[in-house]
């Protein structure tokens, strides 16, 4: 696994760190996952999707189902990318952003830190 890029945007107080990994195999995912979790212990969400050749998955990592997982999926996506990996971590700045914004932000996010 091979981290390619990192992009921090910020709404409303909320700050959103995409990680942008090049990888092989869904243990990669978790691995990296579990890495990004002891790193980033007072992010509230860390959400991500991977693509390999025969395989994909989202996680919303409880953010409201659909907000999160599938934005940052659908960027990998409909740029027809394999073999790589968008971990999204969120800090929670104290204003929701509601469905739709949640849904932008991982959106914009996933989109920046593809290089």
């Amino acid at each position: 696994m091979k981290l390619l890029n990192t992009v921090e945007i910020e709404r409303k107080k909320s700050k959103f760190i995409a990680y942008y990994y090049e990888i092989t195999t869904k243990q990669e995912a978790k691995d990296l996952y579990e890495v990004l979790k002891k790193e980033h212990k007072k992010a509230r969400h860390i959400p991500y999707a991977y693509i390999l050749e025969n395989t994909a998955s989202k996680s919303d990592d409880k953010e409201p189902s659909g907000t999160s997982g599938m934005p940052i999926y659908q960027v990998l996506e409909q740029k027809n990318i394999q073999n790589r990996a968008i971990f999204v971590v969120r800090y929670f700045g104290g204003i929701k952003l509601g469905a739709s914004g949640l849904t932008r932000a991982y959106r914009e996010a996933a989109a920046k830190v593809i290089v």
